[in-house]
């Protein structure tokens, strides 16, 4: 028997709503343009949950950004991770 594996990404929320804000949208405004429901989208803000790819792409779309952009995983390869 096959299992599915559903892959789970950690949003960075302080830049998810950073981004919204300079493009001066409400939280129901950017969901509605991502196709999400405002809850989803105000729990990814507030970091009370990880986002499957396709959210992710969904939301990057909606702001003009690249996925990866969204994702805490982009912050791996950063500063952080050359200062150990």
């Amino acid at each position: 028997m096959f299992k599915t594996f559903l892959r789970f990404l950690e949003i960075d929320s302080d830049k998810l709503q950073r981004l919204r804000e300079e493009k001066v949208l409400s939280q129901r405004e950017l969901a509605r343009l991502a196709g999400i429901t405002h809850t989803t989208y105000w729990n990814l803000e507030h970091g009370f949950r990880e986002a499957r790819p396709k959210t992710i792409s969904k939301v990057a779309e909606a702001l003009g950004v690249k996925p990866g952009e969204l994702t805490r995983r982009g912050k791996e390869g950063g500063e952080e991770a050359r200062e150990q």
